[in-house]
C-alpha cells in the first residue's frame, strides 16, 4: 500500500550533526572512571538524558556534578559540523511542505551550545523537542509520540531519522516508519531495527518515495 507522509523526525546527534564520535570518546572516558565494572558503557547510554544515566548508573551526587562540569566543558567545545546530506536534505522536505522536528535527549544548556555554532538549526526545523520535553528516554517512544503530536500529525504519517540502537528501537515502538542512517553502527546492526537503512541523507528523494522503495 502506498505510503504519504506528513513529517519527519529527525535525531540530532548522528543524524543531523556529526558528533556521536565525540561523545563516544567523553562518555567512553567516563565509563572507564566512574564505571569501569560496566563494558562498552559509552554504547549503554545512548538516546538516554544525563539525568536518566545519572538516575540508573551515576548514583552519587558529588560524581553527578562533576560529570556535569566535565560535559559542559566537554559540550563548549565541541564541532557540531552537519552529517553528510542532512541539510540539504531539511531543506527539500521544507520546500515541498513537510512539517519537521528534531528529536533528541540533549538538554537546552547543550542546545545554547549547538545554537552558538548553528542558529540556523532554530528556523531549520518546525519544531525542537529536547530532554525537557519528556518524563522518558529513548528507547520509550514517547518522545517521538509528542513530538508528533507537537507538529499535529498522527504517527503513522511520520518518518524517522534514526542512528543508535536505543533511538531505532524508539522509533520503531512509536509507530512510525524508521530510516536508519549507519553513522554510529554498522548497518547490520541496525538493518533489523529499521524499515530502510541509508549510509547519509545525502541525494535521497522525497519521504513518500524512500518509504515506498524496497528494504
Amino acid at each position: 500500500m502506498k505510503k504519504n507522509f506528513q513529517a519527519a523526525l529527525f535525531d540530532l546527534d548522528g543524524v543531523v550533526l556529526d558528533t556521536e564520535s565525540q561523545y563516544t570518546e567523553f562518555w567512553g572516558q567516563m565509563g572507564r572512571e566512574y564505571r569501569p565494572d560496566v563494558p562498552v558503557f559509552c554504547q549503554r547510554i545512548k538516546g538516554q538524558t544525563l539525568r536518566q544515566i545519572f538516575d540508573a548508573w551515576i548514583p552519587d551526587s558529588a560524581t553527578q556534578e562533576e560529570i556535569t562540569h566535565r560535559l559542559d566543558q566537554f559540550e563548549s567545545q565541541m564541532s557540531f559540523e552537519y552529517i553528510k546530506g542532512t541539510r540539504a536534505y531539511v531543506e527539500k522536505l521544507q520546500r515541498a511542505g513537510v512539517k519537521t522536528a528534531i528529536v533528541t535527549s540533549s538538554n537546552q544548556p547543550k542546545m545554547e551550545s549547538v545554537y552558538r555554532t548553528r542558529p540556523e538549526l532554530k528556523t531549520l526545523f518546525n519544531r525542537i523537542m529536547t530532554s525537557e520535553d519528556f518524563t522518558e528516554s529513548k528507547p520509550s517512544p514517547q518522545c517521538y509520540l509528542r513530538a508528533a503530536a507537537a507538529l499535529e500529525v498522527p504517527i503513522a504519517e511520520c518518518v524517522v531519522f534514526e542512528d543508535s540502537i536505543n533511538g531505532l528501537l524508539s522509533a520503531k515502538a512509536s509507530g512510525a516508519y524508521v530510516v536508519g542512517l549507519a553513522t554510529t553502527n554498522p548497518m547490520e546492526v541496525i538493518e533489523p531495527l529499521s524499515d530502510i537503512v541509508v549510509v547519509n541523507l545525502e541525494g535521497l528523494d522525497s519521504l513518500d518515495s524512500l518509504a515506498n522503495s524496497e528494504k
